[in-house]
């Protein structure tokens, strides 16, 4: 404990661009996650009383479920959009210009659903839900990258946890600010929804004091002293000469190598498998259950005899530890490893949801059984972000090298958001078909998910980007013949004979 508290000290640069990057990255996917909810009696009335206005009838209740539920998932048709155009703007531009421009279109989204009911346009909130979609899509996969690659090897895992952390950060702030006590009121939610502006504004305006990534200056950009002046800035003086040539034998294997292309990277045989593992973990968070954990927790807590107002405080209380959890995860992940994060989180959680299932089957015989429920909840919210939570982004940046890393996360990014279409379309039918029995299904994903990681994941703690490739040759290549790599010839050297 007292080496990670040095080691924060020392890094106090990287930790400053660790915050930035998180505020104006999934922190802003959780914030917009929670308070959608809070909004959406007030958004409805709204709706019903401007088409009162316009038309001088009220919208038929068919027409503002339709409009409801578009306004909600236009959110992840833009995000999916963002998430597909990154690699290209990536490649072109750089991650923090990107990320700089990425802001400004948050602000716009902003400023657009803050004045739609001064506007009297219900159009306004559509608009701009679906900008601050794409700049979602555009921004997690951005913030991913970048923060793996302003890490250190030592520090890499716990850099790369942030991103849960802070997407469980904007969750809790903005259940916190959905409250009616704050911004949950009637005359306030347009200030509730034009808030996701302020985190956009602050990473605009600090983000041009950092420097872009190391391994970017280097490898795309050639130039060898800004990336040193990177280093120095972020990580401190000190003995980085390591992290330098583990960059410059990638820079190596890279000579002549440009950045893949999505269909270049899913024909390429030699990361066959560092695919299949983005594909499970990106389709274990979807269906792992913790967004039926959601939808079921309100159920749970009325069961158990709470009023309207205290379970909607008891819920904020599951989201903030969550937060402490994700905390632990990011404290705890350079000592026990992804691997086993990720494999005993599937297999506590599945266990988990297991009894879960049972409680919820009993909760009308005994008096006690809902709050055996809500106690499993908890802790099943808590090994997700110990665990998966965290783990995942981690391992996603650190299989892949520089060259597939744009591409690797539009793919991850895609499914991601598909995943949240398809989920929130289909998962209300699954649920009155099934009711809690729908926990089996996200059981048996579990399970196999976390066989697949047992079989198949090497363990990326403290290895190089080189030595962690190696491993996945093992697997892509088999008993065929690897091909050479020159991992000790730069191209800043040249050899020669003496004639």
């Amino acid at each position: 404990m007292t080496g990670f508290l040095s080691n924060l000290v020392q890094y106090q640069g990287l930790i400053r661009m660790i915050t930035v990057l998180g505020i104006g990255g999934t922190f802003q996917i959780g914030f917009q996650i929670s308070t959608i909810t809070y909004m959406s009696q007030h958004v409805k009335a709204f709706i019903n009383e401007t088409w009162l206005e316009r038309y001088g009838h009220p919208i038929q209740q068919d027409n503002l479920l339709f409009l409801w539920s578009f306004t909600v998932s236009i959110f992840g048709i833009g995000g999916l959009l963002g998430s597909s155009g990154s690699r290209y703007l990536t490649v072109k531009f750089g991650k923090k210009k990107c990320l700089l421009c990425n802001n400004v279109l948050m602000i716009v989204a902003a400023s657009i659903m803050g004045c739609s009911k001064i506007s009297q346009s219900f159009e306004m909130i559509l608009i701009g839900r679906f900008m601050c979609g794409v700049s979602a899509g555009l921004c997690v996969p951005l913030h991913h990258q970048y923060v793996g690659e302003i890490s250190p090897r030592k520090l890499r895992g716990f850099a790369n946890s942030t991103s849960s952390f802070f997407w469980t950060l904007g969750k809790a702030i903005g259940q916190i600010s959905g409250q009616r006590e704050l911004l949950g009121s009637q005359a306030l939610w347009p200030l509730l929804m034009a808030s996701c502006g302020l985190p956009a504004l602050v990473q605009l305006v600090t983000l041009p004091f950092f420097p872009e990534s190391p391994p970017y200056l280097l490898m795309q950009k050639g130039d060898q002293e800004g990336c040193k002046k990177a280093i120095r800035q972020l990580w401190g003086e000190g003995q980085h000469q390591a992290e330098i040539d583990d960059i410059m034998k990638e820079k190596a294997t890279m000579k002549n190598t440009k950045i893949l292309s999505v269909l270049e990277l899913v024909r390429e045989p030699a990361f066959r498998w560092q695919l299949y593992m983005i594909v499970t973990l990106t389709a274990t968070i979807q269906l792992c259950g913790i967004n039926a954990i959601y939808f079921y927790t309100f159920e749970v807590l009325q069961a158990a005899g709470f009023d309207e107002k205290m379970a909607s405080y008891m819920t904020l209380s599951i989201g903030l530890s969550e937060l402490v959890a994700a905390v632990v995860c990011s404290s705890i992940i350079e000592r026990l490893g992804r691997k086993v994060l990720l494999r005993g989180g599937y297999w506590i959680m599945g266990s988990l949801l297991a009894a879960i299932t049972v409680t919820l089957s009993l909760q009308d015989w005994y008096f006690w059984m809902p709050y055996c429920s809500l106690a499993l909840i908890i802790l099943f919210t808590v090994v997700f972000a110990v665990g998966p939570g965290g783990a995942t982004v981690s391992t996603r940046v650190e299989i892949f090298k520089l060259s597939c890393r744009p591409p690797a996360f539009v793919i991850s990014s895609v499914l991601n958001w598909l995943g949240v279409f398809v989920i929130g379309s289909t998962f209300p039918f699954i649920v009155e078909r099934l009711k809690h029995f729908c926990f089996l299904i996200f059981m048996v994903v579990l399970f196999t998910s976390g066989m697949i990681i047992h079989l198949f994941l090497p363990e990326t703690k403290g290895k190089s980007i080189m030595e962690i490739t190696e491993e996945f040759n093992k697997l892509n290549f088999k008993n065929k013949k690897i091909p050479a790599a020159p991992n000790h010839v730069t191209e800043d050297y040249t050899f020669c004979t003496r004639l």
